[in-house]
């Protein structure tokens, strides 16, 4: 017996980085953590434009970087901080 195989209709591309994909409950300290990484950065360069997509940071030391461009590559302990939960408190 042969098998015809049938052409599936071509999908748009997915968007590098979903908002979905980020989608977990985060200790409220790294929340915090990251808020100060971001303030600190952008006090420091407030020429910034562009809008992070989020923190990486270290669930034990809490040090982190701003995240541009990309999904983020985590060490074991890191985890990621959406730009989205950063910045629900910024402006409160």
């Amino acid at each position: 017996m042969a098998y015809v195989s049938q052409k599936q209709p071509k999908q748009p591309p997915k968007p590098a980085v979903e908002e979905s994909d980020f989608d977990v409950l985060l200790d409220p300290g790294l929340i915090r953590s990251a808020r100060k990484i971001y303030t600190t950065y952008y006090e420091v360069h407030p020429e910034l434009i562009q809008r992070p997509l989020g923190v990486a940071i270290d669930r034990f030391t809490h040090r982190g970087k701003l995240i541009f461009a990309g999904k983020p590559i985590l060490l074991p302990q890191e985890c990621f901080v959406p730009f989205s939960q950063i910045e629900s408190d910024l402006y409160s």
